[in-house]
């Protein structure tokens, strides 16, 4: 009962609940240790377009697929979190510098990038990341957050696939969760151009 209360059922990821209590204990250390510690805030980009024109059996599979890839790739004091629907969280524990966090979300780029094989469908993706960094931007755990997602949707207001750290002059623009107007980034391949690994 306490791991279902901590995890998402779909992803097997901690979910919102377990991130926070983490957040909480990265923080409370990067102050007594005096490092950094950053968050990734990631969202598909039109991941409901995969839904309409797939079925939710294909975009859960997809879902299941990212959050392998992303399990993947940290480290394990990170912590890979789905925070709902197609959004997800990386709390990036332990930094020498925001140019780690910015490396990171280089590198989920490109892997999340590959091409993915989910129910005999072959799909390319491209996804939106908000970084923000304690303590430059934040100093609690609300703010901080906050400030990743508003990141994350400067990046869909910029046309989508790529990331943006946070800035203090995003506080100044109306943020909104309308999804920008340009073509989804969905596309299904020939066999030859996918791979079926993580």
């Amino acid at each position: 009962m306490a791991y279902l209360a901590q995890h998402d059922a779909l992803t097997g990821l901690p979910n919102r609940a377990l991130l926070k209590e983490r957040l909480s204990q990265a923080m409370g250390l990067a102050r007594r240790h005096r490092h950094q510690l950053a968050l990734l805030y990631l969202d598909l980009d039109d991941f409901k377009s995969i839904n309409d024109s797939l079925g939710h059996a294909v975009g859960d599979g997809l879902l299941k697929a990212v959050a392998g890839r992303l399990q993947e790739c940290m480290r394990d004091i990170d912590t890979v979190c789905r925070q709902g629907g197609d959004e997800f969280v990386i709390l990036l524990a332990e930094i020498s510098q925001l140019d780690d966090a910015v490396r990171v979300a280089d590198k989920l780029l490109a892997i999340l990038g590959r091409p993915y094989l989910i129910r005999g469908h072959e799909l390319l993706i491209t996804l939106s990341i908000g970084i923000s960094c304690y303590p430059e931007d934040a100093d609690d755990a609300e703010a901080l957050m906050h400030h990743a997602d508003m990141a994350m949707y400067h990046v869909k207001r910029s046309g989508r696939n790529g990331h943006q750290c946070f800035t203090a002059e995003m506080k100044a623009q109306v943020p909104t969760r309308q999804s920008p107007t340009e073509p989804h980034p969905l596309r299904f391949l020939s066999p030859s151009q996918y791979d079926l690994g993580f």
